[in-house]
C-alpha cells in the first residue's frame, strides 16, 4: 500500500508526511495448479449452511464467544472503535534506541514530504541533536500500532512494533554455562579474523537465485540438478572444533 498520507503529531506541530513501505517481497511467485489438467485452482467463498457462493459485500466479521455462537461486527461498527486521530502518527515520548530489543521490530516505512517542509527538517535536526528515537502510535489500515521514528540518511524511517503479548521471549534470563578461558580466547580470535562490514549489495538470496536458474533450465528443456552442499567435518570436542576453525581461515 504505497503513498499513504499521514502526519507526525509533535506537540502542537503537525508535520504532513507520505508513508511508503521500504520492504518488498522478492520471492518467485508460483500459482497452484490441478496436477491432472494443469489448470489454475480457484478459491471460492462458500457458505456450507446455505449451500451457495458468497459475495464479498455479504460477509461480516464474527467473534465466536461459545461454540457455533457469534457476536457479529459489521465494518461500520468496527470503524467506530478506531482511535480518534487514526490518520496521525502521534508521538508519545523520546527514548534510546538501545532500549528496544530488535525482536519487537515488525515493518518499516519511509516518511517523506511531498515538498520542502521546514517542520520536517526541524524535526530531523532535533532527532539528530538529541540522539534519540521517537516512540509514537498510529493506525495503518485497520490495525493499531506503536512504532518508532528514527533518523536515517534517507529521512525519517518509521518501524512498527509488535506488542509484548506477540513476542514470545522467556520470562527469565538464561543462565550461561561456565566458560573455559582458552576456549574463549580462541572464539575471540575467530571473531577477529572474520570481522567485516554490513554490505547489503553483496548478499544474495541463494534459494531464489536457484529457483530462477531452474525456471530458465526448464524453459530450455534442461534437467533440474540438485544443488551441491558442502560436507562439514563433524567435531564433538569444543576446543578441537575451535582450533580447527581457526586453521581453516
Amino acid at each position: 500500500m504505497p503513498n499513504i498520507h499521514s502526519s507526525i503529531s509533535f506537540g502542537l506541530v503537525n508535520i504532513p508526511v507520505v508513508m511508503n513501505p521500504i520492504i518488498r517481497n522478492n520471492d518467485t511467485s508460483f500459482n497452484q495448479l490441478h496436477k491432472k489438467c494443469l489448470h489454475r485452482i480457484n478459491y471460492v467463498k462458500y457458505c456450507e449452511h446455505c449451500k451457495t457462493q458468497v459475495k464479498e459485500k455479504d460477509i461480516i466479521k464474527g467473534y465466536e464467544y461459545e461454540r457455533d455462537k457469534y457476536l457479529t461486527f459489521p465494518k461500520e461498527e468496527l470503524d467506530k472503535l478506531k482511535p480518534e486521530n487514526e490518520k496521525e502518527i502521534e508521538i508519545v515520548s523520546f527514548i534510546d534506541m538501545k532500549e528496544i530489543d530488535p525482536a519487537y521490530f515488525e515493518k518499516s516505512y519511509l516518511l517523506e514530504t511531498e515538498k520542502k517542509s521546514k517542520s520536517y527538517s526541524l524535526f530531523c535536526e532535533a532527532l539528530k541533536k538529541v540522539k534519540k528515537v521517537a516512540l509514537a502510535k498510529t493506525v495503518i489500515g485497520s490495525k493499531f500500532y506503536y512504532c518508532i521514528l528514527r533518523l536515517s540518511n534517507f529521512g525519517i524511517i518509521m518501524t512498527t512494533l509488535f506488542f509484548k503479548e506477540e513476542v514470545i521471549l522467556p520470562e527469565e534470563e538464561k543462565s550461561n554455562a561456565e566458560v573455559n578461558p582458552k576456549e574463549l580466547d580462541l572464539a575471540i580470535k575467530i571473531i577477529e579474523e572474520r570481522k567485516g562490514k554490513f554490505e547489503p549489495d553483496k548478499y544474495q538470496d541463494e534459494y531464489q537465485d536457484n529457483i530462477k536458474d531452474a525456471i530458465n533450465d526448464k524453459l530450455n528443456g534442461k534437467e533440474i540438478k540438485k544443488v551441491k552442499k558442502m560436507q562439514k567435518e563433524q567435531v564433538s570436542d569444543l576446543l578441537e572444533a575451535l582450533e580447527k576453525s581457526l586453521k581453516k581461515k
